[in-house]
């Protein structure tokens, strides 16, 4: 065995070290594409084919495993228990007031802060529709 094959060898050992200790795809296809440098270097001494090779079969790697990347990467949305409030009426039980970051809202038997959705304030007493939560408040519109 050559020094220059071992030598790929090696870094296809430590990408896949680096790839495994992460848990992000980022060397993966380098740990392919120097194992693919050390085949070749049993068949050739020239440095520029194999670093062709590795060049050439990284990029195919990363081309082959993008979509499966992406998939693998794309997070959906979990719902939550609080989801349960968007789209229910609430009543208000302290005025809304988005500058002075003031309001709460009973939905569901349980009190919320609350922010009116255009920005006008919303009087006690008013009934009131949950269109989206920021955080832990309601963001309501009348």
């Amino acid at each position: 065995m050559s020094q220059v094959t071992v030598i790929w060898l090696v870094v296809a050992v430590v990408m896949a070290i680096v790839e495994a200790s992460t848990v992000q795809l980022v060397s993966i296809w380098f740990a392919i594409g120097a194992a693919a440098g050390c085949i070749t270097s049993i068949f050739t001494d020239s440095l520029t084919i194999q670093l062709i090779v590795f060049a050439v079969v990284s990029a195919l790697a990363l081309v082959i495993t993008r979509p499966l990347v992406k998939r693998i990467k794309v997070k959906k949305a979990e719902a939550t228990n609080s989801d349960r409030y968007i789209g229910k009426t609430g009543v208000v039980i302290e005025t809304i007031d988005n500058a002075a970051a003031k309001g709460l809202v009973k939905v569901g038997g349980a009190t919320w802060s609350a922010r009116s959705l255009d920005g006008e304030p919303i009087e006690k007493g008013a009934s009131v529709t949950v269109a989206a939560i920021e955080g832990v408040k309601l963001m309501v519109k009348q």
